[in-house]
C-alpha cells in the first residue's frame, strides 16, 4: 500500500487495483455488491494520501531549508539545496533561510546558501538582512560582516530607523564591526531618523565604558563628522558630558569637537 515517500504515478494506481481485485474476484464494479462505495472512497482516498505533496515537493523543501539553517545544520542544508530548495523563498514573516542563518550567527550555514547564491541584502518584513544582522546582531564577531560584505552586499543599506550598519554596530559598541565598515567605505555620517550619527549613538545609547570609548574613538580615527547636532540640537560631546562620560568628553575635546 502507499507509504511516505511513494510517488503518485500509474504503477501506484495499478498496484490498488490488484490488490483490491485479489479481495473481491471479478470486475471492480460498484453495481456487483453492496460495498463497492466503501471500496471506491478507500481508493481515492489511499491516492490522495500517495498524491500528497511531501518533504521534497511543494513549499515543503523551502520550509525544511529555513528551519535547518535556523538550526545550523550545515549538512541538512547542503542535501535540500542539492535537492532543489529554492535558496531565497521566505516565510510568512519575509525572512528567507539567509536571514535565519544570520540571526544564530551560523556562518559556516550562511556560507553555504550564499555560494548557492543567496542575496544577502533581501529583507525581511521589519527590515533586516543578513548584511545588516552581521552589523549588530552577532555580538562584536566581523566573520558575518566579512561573509556578507565578500558577497556584493549593499554597504550603504538602511533598516527601519533609517539606520546604516555604522548606527548599528556604533549603539551597540561593536567596535570590530564598526572598524571594519569604516574601512569598507560605508557613509560615515548619516543621519537616521532619530536625528542620529553613528557618533551620536555611541554616546547616547552608551555608558561611556571601556567598549564605548574605543567605539567612539576608532569612529573619530575613521574620521567622522564631530559637530553634526541631532534633532534637539545637541552634538555628541554635548551629549556625553551632560550624561557624565568624562572620557569619551576628553577624547571628542582632544580630536577637535566643539561642544
Amino acid at each position: 500500500m502507499a507509504g511516505p515517500g511513494v510517488r503518485c504515478g500509474i504503477d501506484s494506481r495499478v498496484t490498488l487495483v490488484l490488490i483490491i481485485g485479489d479481495e473481491r474476484p471479478g470486475d471492480l464494479d460498484v453495481t456487483d455488491f453492496r460495498t463497492g462505495r466503501t471500496f471506491v472512497g478507500l481508493v481515492l482516498l489511499v491516492l490522495a494520501a500517495a498524491c500528497a505533496p511531501t518533504s521534497s515537493q511543494g513549499a515543503e523543501p523551502a520550509a525544511a531549508l529555513r528551519e535547518a539553517a535556523e538550526r545550523g545544520d550545515t549538512s541538512a542544508v547542503r542535501t535540500l539545496l542539492d535537492q532543489g530548495a529554492p535558496v531565497d523563498a521566505r516565510d510568512d514573516r519575509g525572512a528567507t533561510a539567509l536571514v535565519r542563518a544570520a540571526y544564530g550567527n551560523h556562518v559556516d550555514v550562511a556560507a553555504v546558501l550564499v555560494q548557492a547564491g543567496a542575496d544577502v541584502d533581501l529583507q525581511d518584513d521589519s527590515r533586516q538582512s543578513a548584511y545588516l544582522i552581521a552589523t549588530s546582531e552577532v555580538g562584536d564577531d566581523p566573520r558575518l560582516l566579512d561573509l556578507t560584505l565578500g558577497a556584493g552586499a549593499d554597504i550603504d543599506a538602511k533598516d527601519s530607523y533609517d539606520g546604516t550598519g555604522l548606527i548599528r554596530a556604533a549603539e551597540r559598541a561593536h567596535v570590530t564591526i564598526v572598524e571594519r565598515l569604516l574601512r569598507a567605505g560605508i557613509d560615515r555620517d548619516h543621519i537616521n531618523r532619530l536625528g542620529y550619527t553613528a557618533l551620536h549613538e555611541a554616546v547616547v545609547f552608551g555608558e561611556g565604558g571601556p567598549a564605548d570609548q574605543a567605539t567612539v574613538a576608532a569612529l573619530v580615527a575613521g574620521g567622522v563628522a564631530l559637530d553634526i547636532p541631532d534633532g534637539s540640537g545637541a552634538t555628541a560631546l554635548a551629549h556625553a558630558e551632560r550624561g557624565g562620560q568624562r572620557e569619551v568628553a576628553s577624547i571628542l575635546r582632544a580630536a577637535g569637537a566643539g561642544g
